[in-house]
């Protein structure tokens, strides 16, 4: 097993970058990934978010294109789909942190912004192109982009691009590729329409599982708090103010109510500001932006972010709503316990989504733990959830002083 990036295989101008980008260790997904991807095979890759995905597609894509270039530039030589616009642009800038070194260019086009940047840095001949389906078709029937001369192609987050409702204009993009290239197929999960997409687009590929589907990373502490739809909004605000949540992702099920919960914790004195498919493009790259500077304590996002952004450093995810899916919840407290730290999740369940806590409990094949030690608790919700009783962990009962949810962590 590769202990070290230099194991690899990699050349010495992206070893240069992963060390300035003081990455020692390839995850598990680098090590199983990036061998196969140089020795040209086609990959299928279940991966749960944050295990270093983008940079075991990212690498070997940079090298293997470094070591066939030409002088003369050929246009798009390498496609990255991908299913919401900030997950284009965070594989755009991997790709630039990791090819610094190398002559690669690369380009990102994607809905929400003006066409008129894009077109330029088509223009350009790029040999990387990152791209959401709807604006890549968009700029396809203007002539702008021509795919005849791919070499590889990136299917990220295939599960949720077909969650989206993207897969007829993903088999009309495959469909206009080179049928000799490369395909890498990297989903979170591998539902029978995945599994159906990818076989139709992958030849003899190498597989690589390196998570159960489904399954939560163990550095992540989860927590329920069962209180009533009304009193939701005070307990939010309590747990803020009186917890040391650094930086906190709080996930609602629409956007209007993302905007009202971002707007009374701004004037409760919380530094917030919310994120959703209604907001300008710009809008949303200025929250995440400074959600990242820690210029704002408080993002408050619905599940468009939920696979969408890495942010290092979110210490809480907040589940102010359960997801109608038992999946998002996956995906949403994915977002903490990032690169190896620790994280809590917390979900505050009210009478009607203990339902959902139930399915998240049999999809995940775990039991979240309570936290009834706050003053909005309800045993009667808690009641509900009799046929799958909370586990208690002996700490919580040994401490000297009153206990106050999501203060210290679970061990």
């Amino acid at each position: 097993m590769s202990t070290y990036f230099e194991d690899l295989s990699l050349s010495e101008p992206i070893l240069r970058a992963l060390n300035e980008e003081k990455y020692e260790t390839p995850t598990a997904i680098q090590r199983a990934a990036i061998p196969e991807l140089l020795a040209g095979r086609d990959l299928l890759a279940t991966a749960r978010t944050g295990t270093g995905k983008t940079a075991a597609f990212a690498l070997p894509i940079l090298q293997r294109l470094n070591q066939t270039r030409t002088k003369k530039r050929r246009g798009i030589r390498c496609l990255i789909l991908t299913p919401t616009r900030e997950l284009a642009l965070q594989v755009e800038d991997s790709l630039r942190r990791y090819g610094r070194h190398l002559p690669i260019r690369t380009a990102v086009i994607l809905g929400g912004v003006p066409q008129s940047t894009q077109i330029k840095a088509l223009k350009r001949k790029p040999d990387i192109l990152v791209a959401t389906p709807g604006r890549l078709i968009d700029l396809r029937d203007q002539g702008f982009v021509r795919l005849e001369k791919a070499e590889m192609l990136v299917l990220d987050e295939a599960d949720r691009m077909l969650d989206m409702g993207f897969v007829r204009d993903v088999r009309r993009i495959v469909s206009e590729l080179p049928h000799d290239r490369q395909t890498m197929f990297f989903s979170a999960t591998m539902s029978p329409d995945v599994i159906r997409l990818a076989a139709d687009m992958l030849q003899d590929p190498a597989e690589v599982a390196v998570s159960p589907p489904a399954s939560t990373s163990e550095t992540v502490t989860q927590q329920v708090l069962f209180v009533r739809r009304t009193n939701k909004l005070a307990l939010l605000t309590m747990i803020l103010k009186e917890h040391a949540m650094e930086r906190t992702l709080v996930f609602t099920r629409t956007k209007h109510r993302a905007d009202r919960l971002m707007r009374h914790l701004a004037r409760e004195g919380i530094s917030a500001d919310s994120i959703h498919s209604n907001k300008t493009q710009k809008a949303r790259q200025k929250a995440l932006a400074a959600f990242d500077r820690g210029e704002i304590k408080v993002l408050v996002a619905t599940d468009i972010v939920a696979r969408g952004i890495d942010v290092l450093g979110i210490s809480h995810v907040v589940n102010y709503e359960m997801p109608n899916d038992p999946e998002s919840y996956v995906h949403r407290i994915g977002r903490t316990a990032r690169a190896g730290a620790d994280g809590i999740a917390v979900s505050l369940c009210d009478s009607e989504e203990v339902k959902m806590l139930k399915e998240i409990e049999r999809l995940t094949n775990d039991t979240i733990v309570t936290v009834d030690d706050h003053p909005f608790h309800s045993d009667l919700i808690a009641s509900l959830r009799l046929d799958r009783p909370a586990t208690r962990r002996p700490s919580l009962r040994r401490r000297a002083r009153p206990r106050r949810p999501v203060a210290r962590r679970v061990r």
